[in-house]
């Protein structure tokens, strides 16, 4: 016997079905969604999407921005240091390579120093390889003696850099900082020469404008000793200053070498006594260290 229900009962069930919402207790038929819902929900999702990443970005400008200032930095100093490390690594090795530029760029920061604690604007270092490194001036110099302590600035410092190798070298007794304190040592006194494009030609402007003359002669000797394309250069860069010793000079120029006794003398001094311990580095660096670093 089976629990078969009467007519009556079916259609009460079929009228149930008939009125119930599709899905309900686990019916599997789908719901119909509403088209504006569903716009609205893609809407406060992109909506949300869009808060995340403006805030995302914001964080990245805060950093961007001091990075983007020091960009061209990065790209004149930066970039071309590693471009001289790289052409000098051929030659040198990475090491040495690497000592030389920092040491090149103490050099450069000598005379970023002072430029910039007499009020010039100056532009960052730039290396260039096999020619060394320069800054540019954006402001000229006011006279003589502005100029002359702007170009003693970087030989200044470049041997405070070149016989702190030299001291490492004594206590260490590692023939690589002989080297690197005899290169640098060399390199600054060879900038001290007289003559216009190099520093000591900036130099001789608080002294003599006429000693560019003797610059010239020592380095037309080195070119004949040494024949040296970059020698070559420096000379034929320097011939507008020589030429301008033999043309009349106007009441702005005479104004512009006027300097006192007392600043002759200083930067006399400070040129001689400069040069003097540039050379005794290079002998000092020749010779071999004592056994027993205690006994300096």
């Amino acid at each position: 016997m089976t629990d078969d229900p009467g007519p009556l009962d079916r259609s009460a069930d079929a009228r149930f079905a008939l009125s119930r919402p599709p899905g309900a207790f686990g019916d599997d038929a789908p719901v119909a969604r509403s088209p504006w819902r569903m716009l609205r929900t893609i809407a406060m999702t992109l909506i949300t999407a869009a808060v995340i990443g403006l805030k995302y970005l914001a964080g990245l400008k805060t950093l961007a921005i001091p990075l983007l200032k020091f960009l061209p930095l990065l790209l004149k100093t930066g970039g071309t240091m590693v471009l001289s490390v790289m052409a000098y690594t051929l030659f040198w090795g990475w090491e040495f390579a690497l000592g030389f530029v920092i040491l090149l760029l103490i050099h450069e920061c000598g005379h970023l120093l002072v430029a910039r604690s007499l009020g010039l604007k100056v532009g960052a270092p730039v290396f260039i390889p096999f020619m060394g490194a320069f800054i540019a001036l954006k402001d000229a110099p006011r006279n003589a003696w502005v100029e002359a302590l702007v170009g003693i600035g970087g030989p200044l410092m470049g041997a405070v850099g070149a016989l702190t190798c030299g001291l490492i070298g004594w206590y260490t007794g590692s023939p690589f900082w002989f080297a690197l304190a005899y290169s640098g040592c060399l390199l600054n006194l060879f900038n001290l020469i007289p003559i216009g494009t190099l520093d000591g030609g900036r130099i001789v402007t608080a002294l003599s404008p006429w000693l560019w003359l003797v610059g010239s002669l020592i380095l037309g000797a080195l070119l004949v000793l040494h024949p040296n394309l970059l020698l070559g250069v420096i000379l034929i860069l320097s011939l507008p200053r020589l030429w301008s010793l033999f043309r009349p000079a106007t009441d702005a120029q005479r104004r512009y070498f006027e300097v006192t006794a007392g600043q002759r003398l200083a930067i006399g001094l400070l040129y001689i006594g400069l040069a003097g311990a540039l050379a005794w580095g290079m002998a000092a660096c020749q010779v071999a260290p004592p056994d027993d670093p205690s006994r300096l």
